[in-house]
C-alpha cells in the first residue's frame, strides 16, 4: 500500500514538471507578517510550493519588499524558522529586492536590521520595480 502511495506521488510530480514550462515570476510583499510572523511564513510557503510544482530549474523569482513587508526581512534576523525559509529560497536562486525608499523612510540599515540583505538586493523603488518587472514578462504574484 505505501509502495503504490509512493508511485502514485512520483506520478503526480512528474505530471506536475510536465506540465509546466519555464516561468518568471514577481512576488509582491509589502504587508505586516501578523501575529508570529504567519503571513511571512504562509508566502514563503507559497513560493517554495510553486518551486515545487515547476522546478527550480524552470524559475526566475524575484520576490519584492517594500513598506510594511521589510518587516519579513527585520523578523528574519530573529526569527530561526524565517531565517531558514529565506535561505532556503536564496538557494534555489530566488532573489529577494528590497526597495531603497522603504530603508530610507524607516531608516533601516540592511547590514544591521535586516536579515541577509546586500547592496546588490536593493532597488530604487519596490513599486518602480514591479513595474519594470512586469514590463520583462514576469507575473506578478501577491501572496
Amino acid at each position: 500500500m505505501v509502495a503504490c502511495i509512493g508511485l502514485m506521488a512520483s506520478g503526480l510530480m512528474a505530471e506536475a514538471g510536465e506540465r509546466y514550462s519555464k516561468q518568471k515570476v514577481a512576488y509582491h510583499i509589502n504587508y505586516p507578517g501578523g501575529k508570529d510572523d504567519k503571513a511571512y511564513l504562509g508566502a514563503l510557503r507559497n513560493i517554495q510550493n510553486h518551486i515545487n510544482a515547476v522546478g527550480a530549474e524552470n524559475m526566475e523569482i524575484k520576490v519584492v519588499i517594500h513598506g510594511n513587508g521589510i518587516g519579513l526581512l527585520q523578523s528574519a534576523k530573529a526569527n530561526d524558522k524565517l531565517q531558514s525559509n529565506v535561505a532556503n529560497l536564496k538557494a534555489q536562486n530566488v532573489s529577494f529586492n528590497v526597495c531603497a525608499n522603504t530603508l530610507k523612510g524607516k531608516k533601516l540599515s540592511p547590514e544591521k536590521d535586516l536579515y541577509d540583505v546586500f547592496e546588490e538586493d536593493i532597488v530604487p523603488s519596490g513599486v518602480a520595480e514591479l513595474s519594470h518587472l512586469q514590463m520583462q514578462g514576469y507575473t506578478y504574484i501577491k501572496p
